[in-house]
């Protein structure tokens, strides 16, 4: 059936043959995408055009008009429909109210979203001086039914009040763009991104068309259309997939929607989505500049016209670099630059831009784009230079590379950047793309080149981290392949080339080491150590991990990260220059814990102490202590199950473990006796503290078997109505090899859940074996936590039994 077929059925049928018509288009598989959505607009138009003419009998001087998003005529599955019944006044108020129930009802009574209004035009022209959002509607007003005249004469007359308060309106736009992406976040990084609200969404692609509407200045046109094109196919699909009028592309719903497009999988649906954001973004920013500069232009040039006796002024350009020439707020390219005879020019036009603060030139960059000779291979060493200068030029550097990347020069000049491009990262930590991460590494590094003897190695080496992300297996591994060829391509040696590539393997090593081993154990800082080989190649690493952190999100790094991983650098740079870490002795009991040790063999039960924690003052102007949880100090009599009691309780009452340690403490030799002393670090999830004498009472009950902790927790799950949400993966169980000489290393990495550290502490009781040290670690929604076990002698396991305990403890967290 053709959509022709389709329109004669609606008109014939009535309000059930439109609503027939509607389904069978919609369930067309063969057609989809723009000639849909013009489809769907002109069904709805032949419909609505039918109850009017219907109800307007012989009525003169009286239209029905389509706006927003229906006068664009893209109507998507769940739109809502947005009509103006426009009159000239002379008919009869009540008949007017008649037609325009006539028409509006009919439209609820199928369950469609209706945004009505009855105006006159100089009602309608008087509302869209005072709202902004009608104003906007009204630009993209359709004639629908009835006096065209009328219709015609609106539209002239909006479009001539939106030309000539453009100066005073378009401020007014952009400030609302800027409110709503504060609001919504950048659409090129959300992970369940809004695809109308977030920057780069719909709704900016709509005000770039009312700013050339404007004719005070005018979009970059390249790509635009295809990236709003695309947007709307993906909101076509998610409408469809969810029979919801929704813009929100939430996480369960993305693999249903990739389908429905023919799409690989949900990461391929999001990078497409973040490539059309990033699109509209860049002709976004390109655009406001454009007009603040128009404005700003406007409200000198009649003060400069009086002062130069009316002469056209000529704008000023500046030298920045050679071939490069600030003017009008903008970066450019001078008269005498020749892009196609000079290959390092994008990278000292860029590194002069970022250095100076001011945003590249889209018509320089086009320029460029259009007209340069490739690098050679190596890069001579200006080019190495200005990307290092680029790279180091802080937060100025990431507009620069923006504007470069938009034009497709960057993976011109990294051809590997390809793979990282636009590529999201399902992490609850990250907050970026992988790219984007890369860069803002980059920025984040700038601060720190001061504290290294090769600062050009950390630029560089913070924007190859994470190049291996993309590609199969472990993203540090295929990184270090790639950094080898990027590093060699660009012009290093081959000592700075084995350095990076050293820096891009291991650039987890410290963060991983320090928050998961035992820093006490010499095994671990001689494994550290051997990895990293220098005192050159430590120091870059310890900036780099810590510009990763930063630029990772707000939960990747703290003070308390940050003191762990100076432990440990300070640890394994004592190595390198040749000390030799000794073997670790038990360390004396402060006189707390040996007070709690000795009531806890005197009363034969737990004894408990709670103390607050802060962590030392920040650098911010502030100098508050940022706030770490609370020390549980927990004495038990020597006896098994105290680790799954004391997590489960905790649990129980909501308190988060982020740090364990567990050790047999023999008391004085006038009390003889031994007893387990847990020094735990816990946060409650949210709400106050409970008093450690509820916690205790607890405790006694979960240790005399009185207390069914798994009861408990399954019993307050169940009281909270279960959501849908992401499947995570499950739960993965390593013995690490040569963890340490003391112990045995079982790392554990699960999604968290209330309970985790509980379910772990029972598998580890039942496999016969004890827990010498915890060290707890949640990301996000990821748990990767480290325990040190040994047998019931105080050894380590035999490597068969440590499979073995492994093997049984991902059993059971997979259950």
């Amino acid at each position: 059936m053709t959509s022709t077929d389709v329109r004669t059925e609606a008109e014939d049928s009535g309000p059930s043959g439109y609503a027939a018509a509607r389904l069978r288009l919609l369930q067309e598989e063969a057609q989809s995408g723009p000639p849909r959505r013009s489809a769907l607009a002109e069904l709805t138009d032949d419909w609505l055009s039918g109850l009017f003419d219907a109800g307007a009998d012989q009525l003169r001087g009286i239209s029905l008009v389509a706006v927003g998003g229906y006068g664009r005529g893209e109507l998507s599955p769940r739109s809502d429909l947005d009509l103006l019944l426009l009159h000239d006044g002379s008919a009869d108020p009540g008949t007017v109210a008649s037609l325009a129930d006539r028409i509006w009802y009919p439209v609820w009574d199928l369950g469609l979203d209706l945004d009505h209004s009855v105006r006159t035009p100089a009602e309608a022209r008087k509302t869209a001086g005072e709202d902004l959002k009608v104003q906007l509607g009204l630009l993209d007003a359709r004639h629908i039914a009835g006096d065209l005249g009328l219709t015609a004469g609106l539209r002239t007359a909006v479009l001539a009040d939106w030309r000539n308060q453009a100066p005073k309106r378009l401020p007014e736009l952009q400030e609302l763009c800027a409110e709503r992406a504060e609001r919504q976040g950048e659409l090129q990084f959300l992970l369940e991104p809004d695809l109308k609200e977030a920057r780069g969404g719909l709704r900016d692609a709509t005000a770039l068309r009312a700013v050339a509407a404007s004719w005070l200045a005018d979009a970059p046109r390249e790509g635009l259309a295809d990236a709003r094109r695309r947007l709307l196919d993906v909101r076509d699909a998610l409408h469809l997939a969810t029979g919801r009028a929704t813009d929100r592309l939430s996480l369960q719903e993305q693999d249903q929607v990739a389908a429905e497009l023919g799409l690989l999988d949900a990461d391929t649906l999001l990078r497409q989505v973040y490539e059309a954001a990033r699109v509209v973004s860049y002709a976004s920013d390109v655009t406001w500049r454009e007009v603040g500069r128009v404005l700003r232009s406007r409200a000198v040039r009649p003060r400069l016209r009086a002062m130069l006796g009316g002469g056209k002024p000529t704008a000023e350009r500046s030298p920045l670099a050679e071939g490069v020439v600030e003017q009008d707020g903008e970066v450019v390219l001078a008269r005498a630059a020749r892009p196609d005879r000079d290959p390092v020019l994008p990278l000292r036009a860029a590194a002069a831009a970022a250095q100076a603060g001011l945003p590249l030139s889209l018509h320089a960059v086009r320029r460029m784009a259009a007209g340069v000779r490739p690098l050679p291979t190596p890069w001579p060493a200006e080019a190495r230079e200005q990307l290092v200068t680029l790279l180091g030029s802080g937060p100025s550097t990431i507009e620069v590379w923006e504007a470069l990347e938009a034009e497709g020069l960057i993976t011109r000049l990294l051809p590997d950047w390809e793979r990282v491009r636009c590529r999201p990262q399902r992490n609850a930590v990250h907050i970026w793309t992988v790219d984007r991460h890369l860069i803002e590494t980059a920025v984040r590094a700038a601060e720190f080149t001061r504290r290294v003897h090769r600062p050009d190695l950390l630029l560089v080496s913070a924007l190859l981290h994470d190049i291996g992300k993309g590609w199969p297996g472990d993203h540090s591994v295929a990184g270090e392949i790639i950094a080898r060829d990027v590093a060699a391509r660009i012009g290093f040696d081959r000592t700075d080339v084995a350095v990076l590539a050293t820096l891009v393997r291991h650039h987890l090593l410290l963060i991983e080491t320090a928050t998961r081993r035992d820093l006490e154990d010499p095994a671990t800082v001689r494994s550290v150590a051997e990895a990293v080989g220098s005192q050159g190649t430590l120091e870059l690493l310890h900036a780099l991990t810590e510009a990763d952190a930063l630029a990772t999100g707000p939960a990747a790094w703290s003070s308390w990260r940050a003191s762990l991983v100076a432990d440990l650098v300070k640890r394994v740079s004592a190595v390198l220059a040749g000390d030799t870490p000794e073997e670790p002795e038990a360390a004396a009991p402060t006189a707390e814990q040996e007070r709690l040790a000795i009531e806890a063999f005197r009363t034969g039960g737990p004894v408990l102490a709670l103390r607050a924690q802060t962590e030392p003052p920040t650098e911010e102007p502030s100098g508050d202590p940022e706030p770490l949880g609370v020390e549980l100090l927990i004495a038990v009599p020597d006896q098994e199950g105290v680790l799954p009691a004391v997590a489960g309780v905790l649990a129980m009452h909501r308190l988060t473990v982020r740090a364990a340690e567990l050790r047999a403490l023999e008391l004085p030799d006038d009390v003889q006796g031994s007893v387990l002393l847990l020094d735990w670090r816990v946060a409650a999830e949210y709400g106050s503290l409970p008093q450690a004498a509820r916690l205790r009472a607890d405790l006694v009950r979960a240790l005399d078997g009185s207390l069914d902790i798994a009861a408990k927790l399954a019993e307050r799950d169940a009281a909270y109505p279960r959501r849908r949400g992401i499947v995570a993966p499950p739960a993965r169980v390593t013995v690490a090899s040569a963890g340490s000489r003391l112990a045995t290393v079982i790392e554990v990495r699960a999604h968290d859940a209330p309970g985790l550290l509980h379910r772990i502490g029972r598998a580890l009781e039942k496999a016969h074996v004890r827990v010498r040290s915890a060290h707890v670690s949640t990301l996000g929604a990821n748990a990767v936590d480290a325990f040190y076990v040994t047998g019931p002698d105080g050894a380590p396991l035999p490597g068969e039994q440590a499979a073995s305990v492994a093997r049984a403890l991902e059993d059971t967290l997979r259950q």
